[in-house]
C-alpha cells in the first residue's frame, strides 16, 4: 500500500475537517491533498531521485512527506543540527535529489553535486498555487517511502529503510480509519528527521487528526501551544516530559483539553511518570518502544496498564510502570540468548521482532533475516505476562571481570535515591577488571555525597555492580530526541 494513499482515504472520507496547522489557518484535508500534488509535481520538474528535506517543523514537512510519496521517490529527513562539515556528508548521500530547505540554512548547504537544492518558501508557494489543472501525476510502484539516517552518537550515521509496506502495515495495524473526533488535535514536537516525527504524519493523517507542529521545542512554547490550539493528543522524550510539569507546576495549569500523551525514545524515569499521572490524572499515558528499523512502535503499554501499576499493591504489577508494555497484536516478539536461544520470561537476553512494519534494512547491507526476525541490538526481559522491560543497547552493557553488568538496574535504583534527579551509569577502562562501574549523577538541592550513593546501591544490589568511579554534573548529555550520549560522556568519565 502507498502511504500517500492514507492521505487519499481522508480526504475522501472528511475533506472539510482540519488537517494541517492552526485552527485559525489550517488546512483541510481536501486542501492538504491539493497541495501535496501541486508540490509533486512542482517537484517532479526538478530531478532526481530522492526528496530531502532539511528545515524545522512546519506543514511543510507533511506536504513534503505526501508529494515524494506520490512521486514513488524516497522522502529523507537531514538532521539540521549536525556541524555543517557532517550535514553536507549526509546531503551528498542523498544524491541525486532535490533538497527542500529552510530559507536560513540554504548557505549551509553548499554546492553539492547531483543535489538540486530549494527553498522551502518556493516548495510551499508552489503548492499553495491555484491557477491551472491538477496536475497529472505519474503512476508510481510503492517501494521505498522513508530514509531516516541513524543519530550517529557511536558512529557514522546509518540510513535506514522504510517501505511503503512496513509503513502502511504500522499505521493500519495501530490506528482506526477516521476515528477521532473532529476537535481533536496533535501537537509534534519531535524533529522532522526521527521517526517518531514521520509516523505522527502518517497516524495523524490516518486518524483524521488535526496536525500542529511545533516549529522548535521549549518546555514553555510546548505548554502554550498546547493551551492555546486546544491539543488532545501529543508524543514527548522522557527529559521534555520532566521540563513540561515543571512549567505547568509553575504556571498552575492542567492543560483541561489534553486526552492522550505517548512518550519514548529513552528511559522514562519511575518518579517522572508517577508525578505526570498524579498532575493530569484525566489523560490517558502511553509508554511505546519501537525503532527505526520497525518504522515507529512495536510494545505499548496502554492507559489501564499505566493506571493499574499506579494503583497495585502487587509489586510485580507496580513494577509494570517501569516496562514498555506489551507487543503489538501484529508484531512478534523474543528475548534470545548469544546462541540464538530463545529464553523463558524473567531471563535478559537481546530482542527479537518480527512483523511487516519491520525493515530492518539499510542503503548498505540488509540486517534482517531471512525468515524475518530483526536483532535490534536492545536488551530486555519478559515477565510471566509477557511485559517487556528494555534494559537499553547490548552495546552499553558494562563487562567487568567477565561479568556483564547491565546499566539500567543501577540506574533504576540510584534514580530510587530522593537526592538524585538524573543518573548515567556506564563503563570505564580498568587494567585488571576490564572496565570499572561509573555513574554521573545530577543532584538535587540536598546534594547526595558519593559514599551515600554507593552505600544505597550496595544495599540494593550486589556489590559488583556498585559504581568505583562518580561524577557529579549539572546535566547530562541528550541529542534532541532524548538519547543520552553515552560516547561522550563516556569518554569524559575515562578522563576523570
Amino acid at each position: 500500500m502507498h502511504t500517500a494513499l492514507l492521505l487519499d482515504m481522508a480526504a475522501d472520507s472528511a475533506p472539510d475537517r482540519l488537517a494541517l496547522g492552526t485552527l485559525s489557518d489550517g488546512l483541510t484535508f481536501a486542501e492538504t491533498r491539493r497541495r501535496a500534488r501541486r508540490g509533486a509535481a512542482w517537484l517532479a520538474e526538478r530531478g532526481g531521485d530522492t526528496v530531502a528535506f532539511l528545515g524545522l517543523n512546519s506543514p511543510a514537512l507533511p506536504l513534503a512527506v505526501f508529494a515524494s510519496g506520490l512521486l514513488g521517490k524516497p522522502f529523507a529527513p537531514l538532521n539540521y543540527r549536525l556541524p555543517d562539515a557532517d550535514l553536507r556528508k549526509l546531503v551528498a548521500r542523498t544524491a541525486p535529489s532535490v533538497a527542500i530547505v529552510d530559507d536560513d540554512m540554504l548557505s549551509r548547504v553548499g554546492e553539492c553535486p547531483g543535489v538540486t537544492a530549494v527553498t522551502r518558501s518556493a516548495f510551499e508557494a508552489a503548492c499553495a498555487e491555484t491557477e491551472g489543472d491538477d496536475p497529472d501525476l505519474p503512476h508510481v510502484e510503492p517501494d521505498i517511502g522513508v530514509l531516516l539516517f541513524t543519530s550517529g552518537t557511536t558512529g557514522e550515521p546509518k540510513a535506514a529503510i522504510l517501505r511503503h509496506s512496513n509503513l502502511a502495515a504500522y499505521v493500519i495495524s495501530t490506528v482506526e480509519f477516521l476515528a477521532s473526533e473532529e476537535d481533536e488535535a496533535a501537537l509534534v514536537s519531535v524533529p522532522p528527521y526521527h521517526i517518531a516525527g514521520v509516523s505522527a504524519v502518517l497516524t495523524g493523517v490516518y486518524a483524521g487528526r488535526r496536525i500542529v507542529h511545533l516549529e522548535t521545542y521549549s518546555p514553555e512554547a510546548w505548554v502554550e501551544t498546547a493551551a492555546t490550539e486546544r491539543i488532545t493528543h501529543a508524543m514527548v522524550v522522557p527529559t521534555m516530559l520532566g521540563q513540561i510539569l515543571d512549567v505547568l507546576d509553575r504556571r498552575g495549569t492542567a492543560l483541561p483539553h489534553l486526552k492522550a500523551l505517548s512518550y519514548g525514545g529513552g528511559r522514562m524515569p519511575q518518579p517522572v511518570i508517577e508525578r505526570a499521572m498524579r498532575l493530569l490524572p484525566q489523560v490517558d499515558f502511553v509508554n511505546a518502544y519501537g525503532l527505526t528499523e520497525t518504522s515507529s512502535s512495536v510494545a505499548v503499554l496502554g492507559p489501564e496498564d499505566h493506571r493499574a501499576a499506579m494503583s497495585s499493591l502487587d509489586e510485580a504489577v507496580r513494577r509494570r510502570l517501569g516496562s514498555v508494555g506489551r507487543p503489538l497484536p501484529s508484531v512478534e516478539l523474543e528475548i534470545r540468548g548469544p546462541d540464538g536461544e530463545v529464553l523463558p520470561a524473567g531471563q535478559s537476553g537481546e530482542i527479537y521482532v518480527r512483523g511487516e512494519q519491520v525493515s530492518g534494512e539499510y542503503t548498505h547491507k540488509k540486517a534482517i533475516q531471512d525468515d524475518g526476525w530483526f536483532a535490534t541490538n536492545d536488551g530486555g526481559w519478559l515477565d510471566e505476562d509477557g511485559y517487556l522491560f528494555v534494559e537499553g543497547r547490548l552495546d552499553d552493557v558494562i563487562v567487568r571481570g567477565g561479568e556483564n553488568i547491565s546499566p539500567g538496574e543501577i540506574e533504576d535504583v540510584l534514580r530510587e535515591h530522593p537526592g538524585v534527579a538524573d543518573v548515567a551509569v556506564l563503563g570505564v577502562p580498568d587494567d585488571h577488571w576490564g572496565e570499572r562501574v561509573a555513574a554521573a549523577v545530577v543532584r538535587r538541592a540536598d546534594a547526595p555525597s558519593a559514599e551515600e550513593l554507593a552505600a544505597w546501591v550496595k544495599a540494593r544490589l550486589r556489590s559488583t555492580r556498585t559504581p568505583e568511579v562518580w561524577a557529579f554534573r549539572d546535566a547530562l548529555p541528550y541529542n534532541d530526541t532524548g538519547k543520552l550520549l553515552r560516547r561522550q560522556l563516556r569518554a569524559e568519565m575515562a578522563a576523570v
